[in-house]
């Protein structure tokens, strides 16, 4: 049956519901361009210093280093997970988290993932329909916290993060939409049943608001801010590379086509860090702008056109390319010197 589980992700979400996205914490940078010349915040130019940070990989030249803003990590977190199942009113809950998940103080981070299983103060204010008792919580230190969030058990020591090659291997499928109205009890309802259709389904709402709400959609190219209320990924996961690929993806593209009406709209919004080649790729060794622009405004909305305009000056032969980089201009479209 269908079970959601609400739990921190102090090490990452929080973070960002406080202080904003990685690229909004960018104080330099150092990128190789076309002409192989090395270039930081003081010797590239603006527009393409604001292109980089957020405006997706491997269209604008190398990066080479990042110098990122230090924000203050508390000491101490305190982490939980709650498992709901349908019985126990998981539905009731999960729609009741839509309408507090971006409201909820910015030192508190509450994601929800939905899986299908085998039969404080402020939190009890907040969202007291969860349930949460002190027993269930874990109070540890910041980066033992982005162990368990990264799926280790809570007892995995922190220098697992240092390896180089993911020892737990899987292959999936995933999709993902951000979310500007809560969506309908009877629309979970649905969503339960086609879960049950997949053998390991998983849908992962991550809540916004905080300050990603109060910094401006052109502020970096990543435009999901204000009225976001969370960001939503379906994925279907499997072990073994022989398996009927055809039916996880297949169930992933079902998944997605239902959650259309609740999705937001004008263009439908998906995240750029989960590629989606479902919506369009360029040709191997041409980009198209006019089809670019299908998904290129989903990923960036009106940020789109600027990351273009930014690519045909740096890069106009377009050497920086993969299935879904930033187009330039056609030549016609381009200004006359």
């Amino acid at each position: 049956m269908p079970s959601a589980t609400d739990s921190t992700g102090g090490a990452y979400g929080s973070l960002m519901r406080k202080y904003g996205l990685g690229a909004d914490n960018v104080i330099d940078a150092r990128i190789i361009d076309v002409h192989g010349r090395v270039l930081d915040r003081q010797t590239m130019e603006e527009d393409l210093y604001w292109a980089i940070r957020g405006g997706g990989g491997g269209s604008f030249g190398i990066i080479t280093a990042w110098k990122i803003k230090l924000v203050p990590v508390p000491s101490t977190v305190t982490m939980f997970t709650v498992t709901k199942s349908l019985e126990q009113g998981a539905t009731k809950i999960l729609f009741r988290w839509q309408q507090v998940a971006d409201q909820l103080d910015e030192d508190l981070f509450i994601r929800v993932n939905i899986q299908t299983v085998n039969t404080s103060q402020v939190m009890r204010e907040s969202f007291p329909e969860l349930g949460l008792t002190r027993q269930e919580y874990i109070e540890t230190s910041w980066i033992d916290s982005t162990v368990f969030l990264g799926g280790y058990t809570i007892n995995t020591s922190p220098e697992v993060l240092l390896q180089r090659r993911n020892i737990l291997k899987h292959y999936f499928k995933a999709k993902s939409d951000f979310v500007r109205q809560p969506i309908p009890e009877t629309a979970l309802k649905g969503l339960w049943e086609i879960m049950l259709e997949e053998d390991k389904p998983a849908i992962v709402l991550t809540p916004y608001g905080g300050n990603m709400g109060k910094i401006s959609e052109s502020q970096t190219p990543f435009p999901h801010r204000k009225g976001t209320l969370f960001m939503i990924q379906y994925l279907a996961n499997w072990r073994d590379a022989k398996e009927n690929v055809r039916k996880h993806t297949d169930w992933t593209r079902m998944v997605y086509r239902y959650m259309k009406p609740y999705a937001s709209m004008f263009p439908r919004q998906p995240y750029v860090n989960y590629r989606d080649l479902d919506l369009g790729m360029n040709k191997e060794n041409n980009t198209s702008f006019p089809e670019a622009s299908g998904w290129g405004t989903k990923y960036f909305k009106d940020n789109f056109y600027r990351l273009v305009r930014v690519k045909t000056k740096v890069d106009p032969d377009n050497f920086f390319r993969h299935e879904q980089s930033i187009p330039t201009l056609p030549h016609h479209m381009r200004k006359r010197n």
